[in-house]
């Protein structure tokens, strides 16, 4: 494969009068984890769907393990797996009788289906649940049971749409172990999700997608220090000191520093350095300002996110799944 396992240039889907995607350019190398973070609407699962054969671009071009999307899909779909945000297993056969049929539709004959199976029912500690009908399983086993399935034919690119929607942090920190498996044996990933804890650690470059155009793109660092500095945390020991604390914090800090009455909290941004903490302290105690708390704090990608979008990072509902 080559070094980019993954190219996009100018993808343009629209559906009647809505624009889904106005013009995506993504560029994934081989053997990485691109996440890809948007808010509910911003394109993402179109993206993926274009991507992963599933659906034409209307302008704009697309390379997928050395193939054009559009030229030559069935060669596509040979190196690629899919795990959506609702498990794609049959309910009404067991996990095993899942695996093992897709085994056998991807040519791996009777006993090669069988291998392969049960080594992905250990790996995703469903061996015990093997034999039970799907429709037993709970949403974080059908979950583990999907991406098994997208595993079986050993992709070297795998599209992850929002896996772990809705999951509880169990069953999700299970899937992120096995991402980070298959990319140590170089497979590439493409991950779209709305957590950006989960993007902050599993992805090797991020694009925030809104609106159906990426509005930003680099390392999870580069992308927070888009955002300003280091953050200045303070708890004043008296509520009574709040605005006094505030007034000494300006001088140190870059902007307005804010205030959170309730917490007895200020934050304020700060150029990065050791100095300028050391005086924010100095200026703390000429001032007589007792304090309860001060920390620093790096930004964070939800930070990052409703700074480019507006949008906060964290979906508006989550339900729980048990694992």
């Amino acid at each position: 494969m080559n070094d980019v396992a993954i190219e996009a240039e100018g993808l343009r889907k629209r559906y009647g009068d809505h624009q889904a995607l106005a013009g995506i350019d993504l560029s994934v190398p081989a053997g990485t984890v691109m996440g890809v973070l948007g808010p509910n609407g911003a394109g993402k699962t179109t993206a993926v769907r274009i991507l992963a054969t599933l659906l034409a671009a209307d302008e704009g071009r697309a390379v997928v393990a050395g193939y054009d999307v559009a030229k030559d899909p069935q060669k596509v779909r040979r190196q690629i797996g899919l795990a959506g945000q609702y498990a794609a297993v049959d309910e009404l056969l067991t996990g095993r009788e899942n695996l093992v049929l897709i085994g056998k539709l991807h040519r791996l004959g009777r006993k090669g289906a069988k291998a392969r199976a049960e080594e992905l029912l250990e790996r995703f500690e469903l061996v015990e649940a093997a034999d039970r009908g799907v429709k037993t399983y709970s949403g974080g086993m059908r979950r583990r049971l999907d991406l098994a399935a997208c595993l079986l034919a050993e992709p070297s690119v795998l599209f992850l749409d929002e896996p772990t929607t809705g999951l509880d942090l169990t069953s999700r920190m299970t899937l992120w172990k096995t991402v980070r498996e298959q990319v140590t044996g170089g497979v590439t990933v493409l991950l779209t999700t709305q957590y950006l804890e989960e993007a902050d650690h599993l992805a090797d470059r991020i694009a925030v997608i809104d609106k159906g155009t990426v509005i930003a793109e680099g390392t999870p660092d580069d992308l927070k220090d888009k955002v300003g500095g280091e953050r200045l945390e303070v708890t004043v020991a008296v509520r009574s000191e709040l605005a006094e604390a505030a007034r000494v914090l300006s001088k140190v800090a870059v902007g307005e520093p804010v205030v959170a009455e309730e917490d007895r909290r200020i934050s304020a941004t700060i150029d990065s350095g050791i100095d300028t903490i050391a005086d924010a302290a100095v200026a703390l105690r000429e001032a007589g300002i007792g304090v309860a708390d001060f920390a620093i704090r790096r930004p964070s990608l939800d930070d990052v996110f409703l700074s480019l979008t507006g949008h906060a990072g964290t979906p508006t509902e989550e339900k729980e799944s048990e694992a």
